[in-house]
């Protein structure tokens, strides 16, 4: 028996059409998942999807966007249209507002926690009946090293992460009678489009956190194909409500 074989299943990647969540999607599909990345940006969702064909994958896209309140329910029901099924729900859309907490406003705030754990819940609330009509499921939640660690520029940010590592423990409790695994990660510091004027917009930031990462770089997308396999394969039938970081040892260094 392969432990890590997802043939059979399907999967829905939210924010999958690039960054961690196509690494996440590629992980997936190159273990025999059916996948369907809901991005806004459906021209980007369907070139990931173009993607995942080319290395032999099966993948769809569908156009969503996570902080309206019903797309949670149309995601689900599209997934299950399109592969009869639902076997792993992947939380991964979200972004970050980088101010000052005494120069964000109510609404920035409250658009930060909507997308980044409000959405997420509203998602893990319409998979649970698909999960139980199968036995069982798997939800990966994408957290963040915000939700560890204090900075002057992620006051909403870090709450609604460390707000999904709270909810993530407390479905997996709720859940686990239903044999549904609930686990999130916690990426480092990624190449992605958030980090990708870092560079250029703080001087000397790159490389300080290259310095201090006991790998020496920063992570990328595919560094999360593993994980996402692990935690949505028979693989980790075991683990729920765990916070795994995925960050080359940055939270571990001095």
């Amino acid at each position: 028996m392969n432990l890590f074989n997802l043939s059979g299943r399907a999967a829905l990647v939210t924010g999958g059409s690039s960054g961690i969540g196509l690494g996440i999607a590629t992980g997936l599909a190159k273990a025999g998942a059916a996948v369907v990345i809901a991005a806004r940006d459906l021209s980007g969702a369907e070139t990931a999807v173009e993607g995942l064909r080319k290395l032999g994958g099966t993948a769809s896209a569908i156009s969503a966007d996570v902080t309206a309140p019903e797309a949670a329910g149309r995601m689900v029901a599209e997934t299950v249209a399109r592969y009869g099924r639902l076997d792993i729900l992947v939380n991964n859309a979200g972004g970050i507002i980088r101010k000052r907490p005494e120069d964000l406003s109510d609404a920035e705030w409250e658009h930060t926690l909507n997308w980044c754990l409000s959405s997420a819940f509203r998602c893990c609330k319409a998979a649970y009946p698909e999960f139980r009509k199968l036995g069982g499921g798997k939800i990966l939640n994408n957290g963040s090293l915000a939700a560890l660690f204090g900075a002057p520029f992620t006051a909403a940010y870090g709450a609604a992460k460390g707000g999904l590592v709270q909810m993530t423990k407390s479905l997996a409790v709720a859940w686990a009678k239903d044999n549904i695994q609930v686990n999130c990660f916690l990426p480092g510091w990624i190449e992605t489009r958030q980090t990708a004027n870092l560079k250029t917009d703080v001087p000397g930031m790159y490389e300080h956190i290259v310095e201090r990462c006991p790998m020496g770089r920063f992570g990328t997308g595919a560094d999360f194909e593993g994980i996402a396999v692990f935690l949505a394969s028979q693989a980790s039938n075991f683990v729920t409500g765990t916070a795994i970081p995925v960050d080359g040892g940055f939270s571990t260094a001095q």
